[in-house]
C-alpha cells in the first residue's frame, strides 16, 4: 500500500538518508567516484534538507510503502523554463525512490498524485531534467507522456557535469 504525505521540517533527516541512497544507486556511476562522493556529502545532509524544507516554494512529499519511507518528491509550481513555451508549469525537481522498491508499480501511482496536485494548483504541465544515460527513467517518463524538449547540464563538481534531457508533459 502506497501513501504520500507532505514533508515537514521534521523530515529533514529521513529525506537526507533516502536522497543519499537513491541518488547513489541511480547516479553513483555517472561521474568519477571522488566527484560523486563530494557531491553527495555536500548535498545530502540534514541541514541542506532543513533549509530546502524551509523555502516556501519547495513542496516535498514523502512516499511510504507498507508504512516504510521509500522515496520522496520535490515539486516547485510556476517555475519557468526557457525551453518550454507554456506558463504555469510545475518543475518536478526530484522524484527519488530507493532501488529496492523499483518494479512495484509505485512510479505510476506517484505520477497520478503529481498530476492531481498540479491540476489542483492550476498548472498547465510538468517539466523535469533527467540524465541522458538513465534509460529506465527516460522510458518511464515517455510512457507517462513526457517528450524531450531540450537539454541541460547537471553540475556534479567543478570539473564534471552530466548531460540531461529536459522533458515536458503538457496537460
Amino acid at each position: 500500500m502506497i501513501h504520500i504525505q507532505k514533508a515537514t521540517i521534521n523530515d529533514a533527516k529521513i529525506l537526507s538518508e533516502v536522497g543519499f541512497y537513491s541518488f547513489k544507486s541511480a547516479h553513483g556511476h555517472s561521474a568519477p567516484k571522488k566527484d560523486i562522493e563530494e557531491y553527495m556529502t555536500k548535498n545530502f545532509t540534514e541541514n541542506v534538507f532543513f533549509n530546502e524544507l524551509s523555502e516556501e516554494k519547495n513542496h516535498f512529499f514523502l512516499v511510504k510503502y507498507n508504512e516504510v519511507i521509500v522515496g520522496y518528491m520535490l515539486v516547485i509550481f510556476n517555475l519557468k523554463n526557457a525551453q518550454i513555451p507554456f506558463k504555469n508549469c510545475a518543475y518536478l525537481s526530484r522524484i527519488y525512490l530507493l532501488e529496492a522498491y523499483y518494479g512495484l508499480g509505485l512510479g505510476k501511482q506517484l505520477f497520478d498524485f503529481i498530476i492531481s496536485l498540479c491540476n489542483e494548483n492550476q498548472q498547465s504541465g510538468i517539466w523535469l531534467n533527467v540524465w541522458v544515460e538513465n534509460l529506465r527513467a527516460i522510458s518511464f517518463y515517455k510512457k507517462m507522456g513526457f517528450e524531450i524538449v531540450g537539454k541541460s547540464d547537471y553540475q556534479i563538481s567543478a570539473t564534471h557535469s552530466n548531460p540531461n534531457h529536459v522533458m515536458f508533459l503538457h496537460f
